[in-house]
C-alpha cells in the first residue's frame, strides 16, 4: 500500500526494529498499541485476528516452497482440465473455458448428478436446475477422477493441454521458503521458533484485559479428528448432525452461561456489526477494552467518551451529560464490565436504563467475562448485546491473535437482526460459512462440559481471588490504580508506578522488561493509564507461580529503591539494560557478582533460565519500518 496511509490498514503490523546492540529485531506496531492509545481513531480490532490460521498457512508455504505449491496447483488445475475435457466428449457442456481447479458443467439434471454423485461417495455442488460444479485440490487422486466420471456416466478422457507454470513472476524468495522441505528440518525449525518464545508452556503472562488462561491439550484434541477437522462447511445437513448437534449445544450453554436469549458463533469479532440510519453515536467510557472504539469507528460509528471517576467508574454526571448531548443521533454504548480499570462498575445498572431512557442499546464487551461467568449475567442486568471472546474465557488459544472467535448474544429484540446462512436467501452474513470459524468449537465445547456449571464458577471466583492476592501482596511496593469502596478488584489490577516514576525515573518499561530476566512475560503496560501496569492472573495458575512472580515484583522493588537511595544509579541499573541476553552479559566487563545478579536474579533457577534472544528494542524505530519482506542483501554474503 502507498506511504502514510498504514494506519488505515486494520490487522497487525510486524515493524523491523532494533535492540540496544544494533541486532535486528520485530514486533508488532502501530495499530496494535493504537487500539488502545488512540481509541475513538482506531482502525484496527486485532483483539480476534487469525492469526494462528495465517501462521499455519505460513507454515505450508515455507514446507512446500515455490515449486511444491507449484506442483499441487498444477496437479488440481490439470485434473480440472482433464475433468472439463471428459465432459465436453461425453456430450455435456462446461461453463467457462477460463477456470482453474473448480468446472462448472452441465450434464443433464443436476439433481440426478449430485445423487449419483453422492452414491458414489463424493459431494459436489449444484448451482441450479442444470448446472453443477466440482472443485480439485491436492488430496485428490486419478482414482476419484474416474469414479466421479463414472458416477456422471461419462468417460474420463487425457487433458487437452497440460499446463506447465501458472505464473512468471518470482514469489516466496525468502530463505523460510526455501530451507525446510524435510519434516526434519521443519520440526527443527518450529522448536527453535518456540525456544525463542515466552509462552504458557513456560510461564504466567500475565497480560491484563488479555485473559492468557490454560488451553487444555483434552480441549484442544477434538480440532485434529478428522470427523470436525475434514468436514466443509458447506457439507449437507444430513452429512453434519454431530456437528449441528455440538454448536446447538454450544449457543444454548452460552445463552445460559449470558442470560441472553440467542447466540450466533458466526462472528469472529464483536466489530461485525454496523450502525442504523443517523442514529451514529457511540459512547465508550474511558475504562472500556480497547478494541471498542475501533469496532464502532469499523461499524461506520462516531465515537464520543465519556469519563471516569476517581475509583474508575463511568462517571454517572458525564454519561447524562453526553447523553443529553447526543439523544437524538444515540446508538449505544459499549460497556466493558467489569471495567478494563479492573472494577466492577457500580453503576452498571443505571447506565444502562440511562442509555435506553434515550432510545440507545447496551453492548457489553465481553472481553473480561472471566470476571463474571456463573457470577453475573449480561443479559439480565440490562444489556442488549455482547460479543463473548471464546478465546478469552473459554480457552480458545489467544496468544498472537487467535483464533478469535467473537459470538454475538442478543436479547430477544435483536435475533431477528443476527447473521443469517451465506448460501441463503436473506442477505445479512458476515462469514463465509455459516458458523464461522466452526472448526475450532470443538475446543469452547469441551471446556464447558468438563468444568460444568460448578467448575466455570469455581474458575471465575479463582480468578478474582488470584487478581486481589496480588493486588494486596504488592501494594506496599506498587499501589493498586483502581478498587471498589472495599479495597477490592475484579479479576485485575493496575499497578500504578506513575510516582515511582517521578521519584527514581524508573519506568513501566524498566520493570515489565526486567521481569523477562525472571522469566515472566511483561504485564499489559500504560493501559488504560499511561504509566502503569495492568495485570491478570486468570484462574489458570497455580498459587506457586503466583508468589513467583510475587517475588520477582518484590525483588524489582528492592532493585528500585537501591536507585531511589541513590545506591545505584538509574543509567547502571540492571532494570535500565533489562532484559539481558547471554550475549550481551558474556561480553560484557561486569564483576562477577553483578553479572550473575542480572543473569540469574533472586528466585530464578538456572536450569530452567529463559534467554530473551534481543535486549532493549526501539519501538519508534519498529513503527518507521513496518515492512520486511526479504532480508537485506548482506545477509546472503558467503
Amino acid at each position: 500500500m502507498r506511504n502514510g496511509l498504514e494506519r488505515t490498514l486494520p490487522g497487525r503490523l510486524v515493524g523491523v526494529s532494533v535492540d540496544a546492540q544494533g541486532k535486528r529485531a520485530y514486533r508488532l506496531a502501530l495499530q496494535t498499541r493504537e487500539q488502545h492509545i488512540r481509541r475513538e481513531k482506531a482502525t484496527s480490532n486485532i483483539c480476534t485476528a487469525q492469526a494462528l490460521l495465517a501462521v499455519m498457512s505460513g507454515m505450508y508455504a515455507a514446507y512446500h516452497g515455490l515449486s511444491g505449491l507449484q506442483e499441487i496447483a498444477l496437479s488440481a488445475s490439470n485434473l480440472a482440465r482433464q475433468f472439463a475435457n471428459s465432459v465436453k466428449s461425453g456430450g455435456g457442456q462446461i461453463r467457462s473455458e477460463s477456470f482453474f481447479d473448480t468446472v462448472c458443467f452441465s450434464f443433464g439434471p443436476s439433481e440426478k448428478i449430485v445423487s449419483a454423485c453422492l452414491a458414489a461417495g463424493y459431494n459436489i455442488r449444484k448451482i441450479d436446475a442444470d448446472w453443477c460444479a466440482v472443485s480439485f485440490d491436492e488430496t485428490t487422486t486419478m482414482e476419484d477422477l474416474f469414479a466421479i466420471c463414472s458416477a456422471i456416466g461419462i468417460k474420463s478422457e487425457p487433458a487437452v493441454e497440460i499446463i506447465e507454470t501458472l505464473r512468471s513472476e518470482t514469489a516466496l524468495t525468502h530463505p523460510v521458503f526455501n530451507s525446510y522441505h524435510s519434516e526434519t528440518e521443519m520440526m527443527r525449525y518450529l522448536r527453535k521458533l518456540s525456544d525463542l518464545d515466552l509462552a504458557l508452556d513456560r510461564t504466567m503472562i500475565p497480560l491484563g484485559s488479555c485473559t492468557m488462561k490454560l488451553n487444555a491439550a483434552t480441549e484442544m484434541a477434538a480440532v485434529t479428528w478428522p470427523e470436525f477437522a475434514n468436514a466443509h462447511p458447506f457439507a449437507p445437513a444430513n452429512q453434519s448432525l454431530g456437528w449441528r448437534k455440538l454448536i446447538k449445544n454450544l449457543e444454548d450453554y452460552l445463552v445460559e452461561v449470558t442470560g441472553y436469549d440467542a447466540v450466533s458463533l458466526q462472528p469472529n469479532a464483536g466489530s461485525q456489526g454496523r450502525g442504523e440510519g443517523h442514529r451514529n453515536i457511540c459512547l465508550i467510557p474511558s475504562s472500556a477494552h480497547g478494541t471498542n472504539a475501533a469496532s464502532a469507528v469499523m461499524a461506520g460509528m462516531k465515537v464520543v467518551v465519556v469519563g471516569c471517576d476517581d475509583l474508575g467508574n463511568v462517571d454517572l454526571t458525564d454519561l447524562k451529560t453526553k447523553i443529553a448531548e447526543h439523544a437524538e443521533n444515540l446508538s449505544a454504548i459499549m460497556v466493558t464490565y467489569p471495567s478494563t480499570h479492573g472494577v466492577f462498575e457500580e453503576g452498571i445498572g443505571e447506565i444502562c436504563a440511562s442509555v435506553h431512557d434515550a432510545g440507545g442499546q447496551v453492548y457489553v464487551d465481553g472481553a473480561n467475562l472471566n470476571a463474571l461467568v456463573g457470577i453475573a449475567q449480561p443479559g439480565k442486568f440490562g444489556s442488549d448485546v455482547s460479543h463473548l471472546n471464546l478465546h478469552k474465557t473459554f480457552c480458545i488459544p489467544h496468544g498472537g491473535g487467535g483464533p478469535g472467535v467473537g459470538p454475538v448474544g442478543v436479547r430477544a429484540h435483536l435475533a431477528k437482526f443476527l447473521p443469517t446462512n451465506p448460501l441463503g436467501t436473506e442477505t445479512g452474513a458476515i462469514s463465509g460459512s455459516e458458523f464461522g470459524s466452526a472448526g475450532i468449537l470443538p475446543i469452547p465445547y469441551a471446556y464447558i462440559r468438563m468444568m460444568s456449571g460448578e467448575g466455570l464458577k469455581l474458575a471465575t471466583q479463582t480468578a478474582i481471588l488470584s487478581a486481589n492476592y496480588i493486588s494486596k501482596k504488592l501494594q506496599n511496593h506498587f499501589p493498586t490504580l483502581y478498587t471498589n469502596e472495599n479495597g477490592f478488584v475484579a479479576h485485575e489490577c493496575i499497578l500504578d508506578m506513575r510516582e515511582i516514576t517521578k521519584e527514581t525515573g524508573v519506568t513501566v518499561d524498566d520493570v515489565a522488561k526486567r521481569l523477562i530476566d525472571y522469566g515472566f512475560h511483561a504485564p499489559t503496560m500504560s493501559f488504560p493509564v499511561a504509566g502503569t501496569l495492568m495485570i491478570e492472573p486468570t484462574e489458570s495458575e497455580s498459587l506457586f507461580e503466583i508468589e513467583r512472580f510475587i517475588n520477582a515484583m518484590s525483588q524489582i522493588a528492592f532493585e528500585i529503591s537501591e536507585i531511589r537511595s541513590g545506591k545505584v544509579k538509574i543509567d547502571d541499573s540492571a532494570l535500565r539494560s533489562a532484559p539481558h541476553t547471554s550475549h550481551v552479559l558474556l561480553a560484557s566487563d561486569l564483576e562477577a557478582d553483578e553479572r550473575l545478579h542480572r543473569a540469574f536474579p533472586s528466585g530464578v533457577n538456572p536450569a530452567n533460565k529463559y534467554w530473551p534472544p534481543v535486549s532493549r528494542i526501539d519501538g519508534a524505530y519498529g513503527d518507521r519500518n513496518l515492512v520486511c519482506a526479504c532480508p537485506p542483501i548482506e545477509d546472503f554474503a558467503l
